[in-house]
């Protein structure tokens, strides 16, 4: 057993899991790689997300460590944003991976339904 945040995991893979698994956290983290990003910025490039929904994955994904949010104060309005923390930055390649790995997934989905099709 592992216990990281307070949290207890049976082995090592879902540690990984239990800070980026989910429908969003992945998505949110993808975004990131790009550099910092408002509130509003993600929600445009993830359409279909919820304002609840997202919210609560910055949340969870700031209190593991992943990413940091920064707030301006300097002056009106108030501006926050969003970046890989130093922890996030190590999950680059990994995230990179599940990218190709989804690419090649539609790539194989798009020749089996060209396939399908032609018959």
């Amino acid at each position: 057993m592992y216990v990281v945040n307070g949290k207890t995991y049976p082995c090592c893979t879902s540690v990984t899991m239990g800070i980026i698994g989910g429908k969003w956290k992945t998505v949110i983290l993808y975004h990131l790689m790009e550099g910092p990003l408002r509130y509003n910025e993600l929600r445009k490039k993830m359409k279909s997300v919820t304002e609840r929904a997202l919210s609560l994955q910055l949340k969870k994904l700031e209190e593991d460590g992943v990413i940091k949010r920064k707030v301006y104060t300097s002056k009106p309005p108030l501006r926050v944003e969003y970046s890989l923390s130093a922890m996030g930055k190590t999950l680059v390649p990994l995230l990179q991976a599940i990218a190709e790995w989804g690419d090649t997934v539609i790539a194989k989905e798009h020749q089996y339904s060209l396939d399908f099709s032609a018959n």
